[in-house]
This record gives C-alpha cells, sequence and structure tokens, in this order.
C-alpha cells in the first residue's frame, strides 16, 4: 500500500497523470493510517503517513550545508547577459558557442533535501548559504516532496542534496487569503512571504494545510552518482520521483539564450506560479568545475531579472476594515494609478507594525506593487517628497463598527475587537456557533443566518433561543415544517458539553481540542471566567498566545453577558467526559533523546500519545520513560541521575507491540 501510494503521488505531482480520484487516495491513506497504528511493528520511517504534521517544535535546530547553497550574480538585461557569456569565455578559453541551460526562476523559497539511500531524512531553508533552520518536519507535509526515491529507472545515490524551490500557486495563494477574508483575518501580501511563513512553522500541521508546490533545480552533493552535464541532472530528478520545472530549455549560444528568455518573459502571466526572473547556467559540469565560483557565487550561472510590477502614488487616506473575526486592517487609499493597465486606488498596510516599520503617513508619496493577481502593498514611503504635512497613523483603540475595546494578543500582529456581536463578525460568530463541532444546530445554513440577520430576528447568539414558529414563517420561503424542524434542533442544542460550548464562541487559537484541554482542567464556565493568565498558562497543552486570548475573551463585559443569556434561555452546560483514562500510557511522560533509526521522532511522539501518554522536550522528576537512539548526549545521563528507567528502542518498540 505505501509503494502504491508513492506511486500515485508520483503520477500525480510529476507526471500530472493522476490515475485514482483525490478521494480515493484519501481513502487509501487512511486505511495506511489504521493499518500502522493496528500493526506498529510494521511501521516505516518512510510511510506517506508520516507527512502529517506532528507536535509542535520549541525552536529549529540550524543545519550546516556540506556544500554552500551560493547566491547568483544578477543580470538586468539582454546585454548584460552578453557581457556574461563574454566572461565566462575568456575564463575557460572557448571561442565557440557555449551550451546553457534557461530555467524560469521561481519566486519562491530555497530549500535543501537530504537523502540518504533514497529515504529523506533532513530538510533545511538556504539561510545564509552557509547554514540554515531545519525544517524536516514541514517539509514532509509537502506531497511533491518524495519521502522515498524511485529506483526502477536508475540507482539512487548513497547521498543526495537537492536544492529547490517551495513555492505557492496563484489559485492556491487566491484561495488562502479568501478564506483569511470570510474569517476576517488579515490578508497575505504575496505568494512568496506566505511560503517562508508557512515553512517556518513551529507547528508542522499548520504547514500541512498549506498548498505548498516544489521544483527541484540543483543539488549540492551525490555521493555515488556523478552527472555530466546539467540537462542529466534534471532527467535523472524526474526519474526519482522529483518534480523539475517542464519550461526549462537547453539553448546552444548566448542569442539562443536571449531569445529563450524572451520566451519566458512572455509566459509571465499564464504561469500559474510567481517568477522574477530566468536562470542562465552553463550546462556541462566539467566546464562548471573549471569556471569555478566567488565566495558567493558561481561563475558559471546568472539570473536576468525582470522589470518589478511598481508604480508611484499618492496615500490620501488610511481606512480601517473590520474583518469577520474581529481583525482590524489598515488600507491606504491613494490617487489612481494604473499597474500593467489595471487601476489601483487602495493598497493593504498589514497591521500597525508594517505601518510602524515602513512609517508610512497619511499624504506620503509611495512606490507599490501588484504581481498577478496578488493584493497590492506598499513597498516603501519615498521620504524625499515629504512636505511635513504628511500625518502618522495609529490604529484606533475602539472597533470603529461597534466601539468595543480593541485589544492585540500577546505573539500576534493584528489588533481585534473581542465582541462576538460586533456587526462586522456577527455572521461568522453566527456561523460558527451553530457549527457541527460546536452548538450543532441543523438548519442554520449561510443562507438561513443571512435571512435572520437581515430581518433582525438574530443579533447576537443568544437570539437564536428567542426564535418560534411564527417569526421563522414569516421568512421568505420557510414552509412550517422546515420552520419547526429548526425549532426542535435549537432545543436539542441547549444541553451541551463545555468543550463544545467553549469552542462554539470561536475563542482566538482555541480550537476543538484547546476546548476540551480548558474544560477538563476547569471544568465549569464560571471557573474559566476567573482563571487568571498564570493559572491558564500552568495547564498543560496551553501556551501563552492562548492564555492571554482565553483571559482576553472573559474580560469584554459584551461577551459575559451573552453567557448569561444564552444560560438564561434555557442552554444547560453538561459535565464534560475525561476520556484516556484507561489506555496504557495515561498519565506517562516520554523523553525521546538521540538519533532515532526504527522510528521518526515525530511517528514515536505519535504513538505515544494516540496511547493517552504526552511526549515532551526536557527530563525531570515527572518524566517516566527516557528512549534514547544513537549519540543520546545529556538527556541521557540526567535520566540515569534521576533514576528515570531508560528504554533502547527496540524496548520501546516492544513496549508498544505489547
Amino acid at each position: 500500500m505505501r509503494t502504491a501510494l508513492e506511486r500515485h503521488n508520483y503520477r500525480y505531482y510529476v507526471l500530472d497523470d493522476p490515475e485514482i480520484s483525490d478521494t480515493e487516495y484519501d481513502r487509501l491513506l487512511r486505511e495506511l493510517f489504521e493499518l500502522e497504528k493496528q500493526f506498529p511493528h510494521l511501521f516505516a520511517v518512510d510511510s506517506p503517513t508520516q507527512r502529517v504534521g506532528a507536535a509542535p517544535l520549541e525552536q529549529f535546530n540550524t543545519v550546516t550545508h556540506a556544500i554552500p547553497m551560493l547566491s547568483l550574480d544578477n543580470a538586468f538585461g539582454f546585454d548584460e547577459l552578453r557581457d556574461f557569456d563574454e566572461r565566462v569565455k575568456r575564463l575557460l578559453e572557448v571561442s565557440g558557442e557555449l551550451a546553457y541551460v534557461v530555467e524560469p526562476k521561481i519566486d519562491g523559497v530555497a530549500v535543501e533535501l537530504v537523502y540518504e539511500n533514497g529515504v529523506f531524512i533532513q530538510g533545511s531553508t538556504r539561510g545564509d548559504g552557509v547554514a540554515g533552520e531545519e525544517i524536516t518536519r514541514n517539509l514532509r507535509t509537502i506531497n511533491s516532496i518524495p519521502i522515498r526515491l524511485r529506483a526502477d529507472e536508475v540507482p539512487v545515490p548513497e547521498r543526495l542534496d537537492v536544492r529547490g524551490e517551495v513555492y505557492y500557486t496563484a489559485k492556491g495563494f487566491r484561495l488562502l487569503n479568501r478564506e483569511r477574508e470570510e474569517r476576517g483575518e488579515p490578508l497575505y501580501a504575496n505568494p512568496r512571504n506566505t511560503a517562508a511563513g508557512s515553512l517556518r512553522q513551529l507547528d508542522s500541521s499548520i504547514t500541512a494545510k498549506r498548498p505548498l508546490l516544489i521544483f527541484v533545480h540543483s543539488f549540492g552533493q551525490a555521493v555515488g552518482h556523478s552527472f555530466v552535464s546539467h540537462t542529466q541532472a534534471l532527467n535523472t530528478f524526474k526519474k526519482w520521483g522529483f518534480r523539475v520545472n517542464p519550461h526549462i530549455e537547453s539553448c546552444h549560444g548566448i542569442e539562443a539564450v536571449i531569445a529563450n528568455c524572451q520566451k519566458v518573459i512572455e509566459l509571465r502571466d499564464q504561469l500559474e506560479y510567481e517568477i522574477d526572473g530566468a536562470v542562465v547556467k552553463i550546462d556541462s559540469h566539467a566546464l562548471q568545475a573549471q569556471a569555478g565560483t566567488r565566495s558567493r557565487s558561481p561563475r558559471w550561472a546568472i539570473a536576468l531579472k525582470f522589470e518589478a510590477r511598481q508604480a508611484t502614488t499618492r496615500i490620501v487616506d488610511i481606512k480601517v476594515q473590520v474583518g469577520r473575526t474581529g481583525a482590524l486592517t489598515p488600507v491606504a487609499v491613494m490617487e489612481p494609478v494604473k499597474i500593467e493597465g489595471v487601476e489601483i486606488t487602495r493598497a493593504t498596510l498589514h497591521n500597525q507594525d508594517e505601518i510602524d516599520r515602513k512609517d508610512v503617513r497619511i499624504g506620503d508619496w509611495v512606490i507599490i506593487q501588484r504581481a498577478g493577481d496578488v493584493i497590492p502593498e506598499v513597498v516603501k514611503v519615498i521620504e524625499s517628497k515629504r512636505t511635513g504635512c504628511e500625518r502618522p497613523f495609529k490604529l484606533p483603540e475602539s472597533c470603529p463598527e461597534c466601539g468595543s475595546k480593541v485589544v492585540r494578543l500577546a505573539g500576534e500582529a493584528a489588533h481585534r475587537c473581542q465582541q462576538l456581536s460586533c456587526p462586522a463578525q456577527l455572521k461568522e460568530s453566527i456561523r460558527h456557533f451553530a457549527s457541527k463541532g460546536a452548538m450543532n444546530i441543523d438548519g442554520l445554513g449561510e443562507k438561513m443566518v443571512e435571512k435572520l440577520i437581515e430581518k433582525g430576528l438574530v443579533q447576537n447568539v443568544a437570539d437564536f433561543y428567542d426564535l418560534d414558529l411564527e417569526k421563522l414563517i414569516g421568512l421568505d420561503r420557510m414552509a412550517e415544517k422546515s420552520a419547526k424542524n429548526l425549532i426542535d434542533a435549537l432545543e436539542m442544542s441547549k444541553n451541551v458539553s463545555l468543550d463544545r460550548f467553549l469552542f462554539a464562541f470561536g475563542i482566538r487559537h482555541v480550537g476543538e481540542h484547546g476546548a476540551k484541554v480548558l474544560a477538563k482542567e476547569f471544568g465549569s464556565i464560571d471557573n474559566l471566567k476567573n482563571a487568571s493568565v498564570d493559572a491558564l498558562v500552568a495547564t498543560h497543552e496551553v501556551g501563552e498566545i492562548v492564555a492571554q486570548s482565553v483571559f482576553a475573551f472573559f474580560q469584554e463585559q459584551n461577551n459575559l453577558e451573552l453567557i448569561e443569556h444564552l444560560l438564561a434561555r434555557g442552554v444547560k452546560i453538561e459535565q464534560v467526559e475525561v476520556a484516556g483514562k484507561d489506555l496504557p500510557f495515561s498519565g506517562k511522560v516520554f523523553v525521546f533523546t538521540g538519533a532515532l533509526q526504527l522510528f521518526t521522532r515525530d511517528a514515536a511522539e505519535n504513538w505515544v500519545e494516540s496511547l493517552g501518554g504526552r511526549a515532551t522536550s526536557s527530563v525531570s522528576r515527572k518524566t517516566n520513560f527516557v528512549v534514547i537512539g544513537e549519540n543520546a548526549g545529556s538527556k541521557a545521563e540526567k535520566a540515569r541521575s534521576l533514576g528515570v528507567p531508560i528504554l533502547t528502542e527496540k524496548e520501546f518498540k516492544s513496549l508498544l507491540a505489547s
């Protein structure tokens, strides 16, 4: 099944010729996950199930690249490409035409993927070229990155360090921003920065939800395999299961290179991803080696940079938009200006930090940019054009929609209105309140919610429980039977567990699992109302950001009144069942240290948690077991000094099997 799933991945992402539907693929993946859970001794480190996001990291480790990831010199026109060609010919003492390869320059995030005997073991960012951040967990979640290389056509090397660009498609980026807009969250500025932010999530489950893709374009080292040319390397990468850009072309001579670069420029607006140039490389690896490198860039390659899509205009005002989750977004209102034929009058300023960083003021002349369908943004202020009449801007302390106090939670860039009944976020808060994971009110779809708000029947979620047949039948196209079904659903929803009741309010950073954790720890809504930030932080799995968010929610008087209105209308909060007491690892704390061979760290921690236990990163007297791999260091020593039982991987595997 693992082999079949990887084959389907290869056909979908590399060949663009899928054999099964997405639904069928998901079904097979779920079946494999259940099999591995049922038979843990059959687990494999390169299983497709290991793409799933794992427990959040505390920080990223630093990885030194075996061979530095160099940057490229830039050319800003075709004449500079001709200069480059003359330069390398003199260097190589070649009089004839050189063979080159031209590649679209993806506007993404440079990464390195390390494979040992065909298995993906480590991934990292480019960083400063010498060392980057290890983001293995996050890269594993990208389906277009093979976890095990295909070896049916070409044997895989002992070690391969392959390099590429992780990116968002324009469609994926638009969809992400549309979803954020619907949730009332600040919109992302451009695909590249969003891809970078997605890869730098300490919680890889967040990365797993992002539609990231990759094109590979080169390698650092290949132990046990050699390539004659760059073209041969790219063709081999495809056979091993990597995605290689289909618009890469071989060219003989610099004029053919220029013609191909012109073709790439014309392709720019037709591609599903952003490009900002074309990369030109000498094809022969022997000639690349002969040309050599400078300290920061190779002599045998250059990047032709395309013209930026920018314009200059003046900011006449800054307006504040309140999103559907209460986020306040500053928007620059500008004198109309055209970029590539599109008239631009507004540009996002993202948040107050961004305004302060760029020192954007009302009346400023600014450079704005737009790329494809990306939301226009202010790139920089032209300070030399200031007259002294410009006015600084600060987000208001009160919500412009409802007048409630605006708060900024720790660790967040956005300022938010916390009142659930704020007109700007009413529709979304009502929809969430009625959803299946919350109060589960059947019949309250999006159109019904819109009707109720439009007719003034619902101004907050408590108003649901004042609805009756007479009010509902008065709505357009509402039959008596449908109205009665909705009344019955509302009545059934009045008995609700504490965790679902909490989740229904859509408290920032509190999902279904977080609501269960809080309900289990505090037991009642009154205890949560009175909980301090310190008490919340002391709860396992509740960090400072979640604690601040929960505390701020219960400090808002309108929210407290809303809870009282719900209770007064007959909503009864049931006792939460505490699950997991009978699981074999319940109450047990595990620490994993050293290089694990039989499991990935993520998989081992997932097994512990699925059996009721908890995996932590530090050893203490509360630790029950320390599982050691190769080169286990200080954590193993601390375990011995504290008398904490130590298990080898085989002993841990036996414990799982039992």
